[in-house]
């Protein structure tokens, strides 16, 4: 699987596309109030990917289960410091509301969070490079 994203960004303008494989889609982000860049930053947007990731994956577990989940919650958050820092302290809580027992909400709840590619993909560190 591929995925990629797209920016461009001008005076009152940000174009965004997301693609997966061929699928693209086309996201809203509004400009900053300035004009210029994003109004929503980078560390905000990887703890969308994150809350994002674990999500769909407590649906997808949730189905290969069997259990009919009915609602998802998550909250991440993490500390950015300095410009050029990286982030620390990312911590999640995670609501389920699902019919099905107490304990086996908690063992989806566990078991995804062990599997969840993005959570995985920063847990194991990665090197990001600039290729022109």
């Amino acid at each position: 699987m591929r995925i990629s994203a797209h920016l461009k960004s001008g005076f009152n303008q940000h174009e965004i596309v997301v693609t997966t494989n061929e699928s693209a889609k086309e996201m809203q982000i509004s400009p900053k109030s300035s004009g210029f860049g994003s109004s929503i930053n980078g560390g905000e947007l990887l703890m969308l990917a994150l809350a994002t990731c674990f999500c769909n994956d407590i649906y997808r577990e949730a189905a290969k289960r069997s259990i009919p989940v009915s609602g998802v919650e998550v909250e991440f958050t993490s500390e950015f410091g300095a410009e050029g820092e990286a982030g620390s302290n990312f911590t999640y809580k995670a609501h389920v509301t699902a019919d099905a027992p107490a304990a086996e909400i908690e063992e989806l709840i566990r078991y995804t969070d062990q599997i969840a590619e993005i959570h995985n993909t920063l847990r194991k560190g990665l090197a990001v490079t600039l290729v022109n």
